[in-house]
């Protein structure tokens, strides 16, 4: 057995019955499938067992790295030293708190979220069902598709921040625009939100989240690893429409390819690595720029 690191040893003997994994692969625990060992990856089930995991890492001068269902990021080939919290299916609650909100745990997949809302008869996150991240990631960066937006319903996110303190934003100060909220970039943790939705029969909300999953199978790559839409919406257009004008479509570097189906997914054909997808990023990036003056800014994010 090898020989654990000084890091390893340390957060065993603070956390002993902690859901800790050693040199676990990053490939595992993102949507790319692309990603070496992190030396450690801590799982904690309650937002208490996250807080103390926190101030442990600060007391000692540890950076953290957040991962939640890890399917907006890049993970390097040669992976990850140091800590990586992961709150998918760990911050896993769910609960009605009054006749129209809902508050949800981050760990919780947005598609979870809009199921549990749907049985409620509370109608706002449809557009959610089909969108694989986690509540904390989709609050993160604004996450949105068919119309709908986490900003049209969330009233309240609660965060710890890098010393373990609980902290709560709401309304307007949750900063929500395209892509972008007050988390965006921050030293925080989400531990939860509260979406504000409205009544409605739960077979008209069932009916349109089933419409909705039928445009997403129909138009995206489903079948293979990616981190969805490579870039963000550029003003005055649409990234897959402005790459599929370059005629980049299918273009591939090693076993990272601009998807055939969609234009603005960059997927992985098997194999590929983290330099294949930043390769072909940056090829992307040129020959639009080429085509139609616009740069195209990336949505994914390297861990």
């Amino acid at each position: 057995m090898k020989e654990m690191t000084q890091l390893q040893q340390e957060i065993r003997a603070a956390f002993p019955q902690a859901e800790l994994r050693f040199e676990e692969s990053l490939a595992r625990h993102t949507s790319f499938k692309i990603g070496g060992p992190a030396e450690v990856m801590a799982f904690p089930r309650r937002v208490e067992e996250l807080s103390e995991m926190l101030a442990w890492a600060r007391a000692r001068g540890i950076s953290p790295r957040i991962l939640g269902a890890g399917t907006n990021v890049l993970a390097p080939d040669q992976g990850v030293r140091g800590l990586i919290l992961c709150t998918k299916g760990c911050l896993n609650g769910m609960e009605r708190i009054s006749d129209r909100e809902i508050r949800v745990q981050s760990g919780v997949t947005m598609a979870r979220a809009a199921v549990f809302a749907a049985e409620l008869g509370l109608s706002g996150l449809e557009f959610a069902h089909g969108i694989p991240g986690t509540v904390g990631g989709g609050l993160y960066m604004n996450a949105g598709a068919y119309g709908g937006e986490i900003r049209q319903v969330a009233v309240r996110t609660e965060y710890l921040d890098m010393t373990g303190a609980l902290h709560c934003l709401e309304g307007e100060a949750q900063d929500f625009s395209y892509r972008h909220s007050a988390f965006t970039g921050k030293p925080w943790v989400i531990v939860s939100g509260t979406f504000r939705l409205e009544p409605a029969p739960e077979e008209t909300i069932r009916a349109r989240m089933q419409e909705l999953m039928a445009k997403r199978k129909a138009s995206q790559p489903l079948e293979l690893p990616s981190a969805g839409s490579t870039f963000k919406r550029p003003v005055g257009g649409y990234a897959a429409a402005l790459i599929d004008q370059a005629g980049l479509k299918g273009c591939r570097v090693g076993g990272a390819a601009v998807s055939e189906k969609h234009a603005g997914f960059v997927v992985n054909l098997g194999g590929a690595t983290q330099e294949d997808v930043l390769a072909l990023i940056a090829h992307i990036q040129e020959k639009v720029k080429e085509t139609s003056g616009i740069t195209l800014e990336p949505e994914v994010i390297r861990l």
